[in-house]
């Protein structure tokens, strides 16, 4: 399902959540959605998911709004921190509820991860731990099989082995039938492996869009004298400038070989380094 942003803008009172926010989401793929706390990210992904609307622009999904939209929202699964379902449910009910309302999903999964993760089908959601309550939506998230799921930092309570195999299923679902994955995380460097497009907010604008392939071929670390240095930055994107006792460091968009051929030391730019500078950057920078 193809996603259009177009000039999107969030305004609650005083304060702007997303500011004109324009791309496209052509197909299928796991996409990392990235920023710190009050970036935007969460007020998007209850845009997408039709639960409120935007202050000016719009969202279209195969060109149709999606709120007040059942046809879309059908088709749309956003799992969130916390409070994804009502305290007094039992979890066979949750499951129950979640089956009739999304058309692809997939009873065997869900049977499967409640005996992955210990869940027991006759407890009430309020007597979860934090971690169990995630391992549900965890769950529903991927039984949905929705062709949009959004996961919002789906894994809060859970310990390392157990996001690790949340990942490892997640990939082995995608894989099997593709769907578009869109993932947030302040735990980048946990599943930057698996985003093939990287989308990164700050302060409610969009500062990139990119594969992460390209950034992972052309985000890089120069290091060497300040003269050789400048010398490659020349014309180039820098994010970040530093100097120590006649030695710069620069994080910059390039080229491994380019960068040792004017004999600089290079190093990638892990993902979670990159939005960390990205979204360090004062306006205008």
């Amino acid at each position: 399902m193809k996603i259009e942003v177009k000039n999107l803008s969030k305004k609650y009172k005083d304060t702007i959540a997303l500011n004109n926010v324009t791309f496209t989401l052509d197909e299928p793929k796991i996409y990392g959605l990235l920023g710190r706390n009050g970036a935007g990210k969460t007020t998007f992904m209850d845009i997408l998911s039709g639960q409120i609307l935007p202050s000016s622009g719009e969202i279209l999904i195969d060109g149709e709004d999606p709120f007040d939209n059942q046809r879309l929202t059908e088709s749309i699964c956003l799992i969130k921190e916390g409070n994804n379902f009502k305290k007094d449910l039992k979890v066979k009910n949750v499951l129950k509820i979640y089956s009739y309302f999304y058309p692809n999903w997939d009873q065997e999964l869900a049977e499967d991860l409640i005996k992955e993760y210990n869940l027991s089908l006759n407890a009430k959601v309020k007597t979860l731990s934090k971690g169990m309550e995630s391992a549900l939506g965890i769950t529903v998230g991927l039984a949905s099989k929705a062709p949009i799921t959004v996961f919002d930092e789906p894994y809060i309570g859970l310990d390392a082995p157990s996001r690790k195999r949340f990942y490892e299923i997640m990939l082995e679902e995608y894989q099997e039938e593709k769907r578009t994955i869109i993932f947030s995380t302040h735990l980048i460097d946990e599943v930057s492996l698996l985003f093939e497009e990287v989308l990164i907010l700050r302060e409610g604008s969009l500062v990139l869009q990119e594969e992460s392939e390209t950034l992972r071929d052309n985000a890089i670390s120069v290091s060497g004298s300040i003269e050789k240095v400048e010398g490659f930055l020349a014309g180039k994107e820098v994010i970040e400038r530093k100097q120590l006792a006649g030695v710069m460091t620069a994080y910059v968009y390039g080229t491994t070989a380019d960068a040792k051929v004017h004999g600089l030391e290079v190093e990638g730019i892990p993902i979670q380094e990159l939005m960390i500078y990205l979204t360090e950057r004062k306006k205008g920078a």
